[in-house]
């Protein structure tokens, strides 16, 4: 049997930072997808094919030994062999049409499409398993993850993220559509939540006010988001932005892109950790961007919020 299962990136919509400090934040899954694809085979092997390139370790090999990037795909294989008892390999091909390294969620939705592909070749379904593991799994590469990546990847649609509380979805039959603009400025996350942990210490009243004013904002746009009022919506957007920039993940590249697009968009923010990667803008589905997609010297996503998450399938 061949088991294929694919999982879709996500964007965050709101609260990115704030998330840490005990707000909430606002998650939607998109329709761009990892794709993977496994059987079980006669070697002792586990084996990885992929666009970043080919990896293979015995089935008993200690994986923290393993590139990190092929680290959470053998994590899991190893895993399912193990408490499956299986006395064999498994072959792993990765496939993704998911920008990597620019906030999209492009690790998290291969570790959601690994582990239900490769629990689906021992006829394990269960979307909490795949979630379990597929978290636990980028843990190996990323020890403090959320879990909020994955659980959007699994589950699809919008979510709403809160560290104490967990995951609720947002029930919305609303559809929601984006352009994403990929700054390709390479930025490094961990550089990005320190500075705002600096900004925090040095302005405390500041960044307090900061916190109450983003959950004010989000309970309006999700307000705005079963309204389908997309022009609130995109107020929120613009509004959320300039929260990002008085606490320093901003820079003048993205402030740019971000003004260029808000002129033919509801709004526009950064989606991640920010200092890079990519802004986010609300549209239309009608809406005709093609002059600016066709000029602009950035790669550009016309992506829609995908209410289906991760799915499997036999061949």
């Amino acid at each position: 049997m061949t088991s294929i299962a694919k999982a879709p990136g996500k964007i965050i919509l709101f609260g990115e930072h704030f998330v840490v400090y005990q707000n909430k934040a606002i998650l939607g899954a998109i329709n761009k997808y990892a794709t993977v694809t496994t059987e079980k085979t006669n070697t002792d092997n586990i084996l990885i094919s992929s666009s970043l390139g080919q990896s293979s370790i015995q089935k008993d090999e200690d994986v923290s030994n393993v590139e990190k990037k092929f680290r959470p795909f053998f994590y899991i294989a190893k895993q399912v062999i193990e408490k499956n008892n299986f006395e064999k390999g498994i072959t792993i091909k990765i496939e993704s049409d998911i920008p990597i390294g620019a906030g999209l969620g492009s690790s998290s939705a291969c570790c959601v499409a690994a582990a239900a592909s490769i629990l689906n070749l021992f006829n394990i379904t269960d979307e909490k398993e795949v979630l379990e593991l597929a978290i636990n799994a980028e843990k190996t590469i990323f020890p403090n993850t959320s879990g909020a990546d994955c659980t959007v990847s699994v589950s699809g649609g919008i979510i709403e993220y809160q560290k104490e509380k967990g995951f609720s979805k947002i029930e919305t039959e609303n559809e929601f559509n984006f352009i994403i603009i990929d700054s390709e400025q390479v930025h490094s996350t961990d550089k990005v939540v320190e500075r705002v942990r600096k900004f925090k210490e040095n302005n405390s009243d500041v960044f307090t006010e900061l916190c109450s004013e983003e959950e004010r904002l989000i309970a309006k746009a999700l307000d705005s988001m079963k309204k389908n009022d997309l022009e609130t919506i995109g107020k929120c957007m613009a509004q959320n932005q300039m929260f990002l920039e008085q606490i320093g993940v901003s820079n003048d590249e993205l402030l740019s892109i971000t003004k260029e697009i808000e002129k033919i968009t509801f709004g526009a923010k950064i989606t991640g950790a920010g200092d890079g990667g990519c802004i986010i803008a609300l549209t239309q589905k009608d809406d005709d961007l093609s002059e600016y997609v066709n000029t602009t010297k950035y790669q550009t996503y016309q992506v829609t919020i995908q209410k289906t998450g991760m799915q499997v399938f036999n061949t």
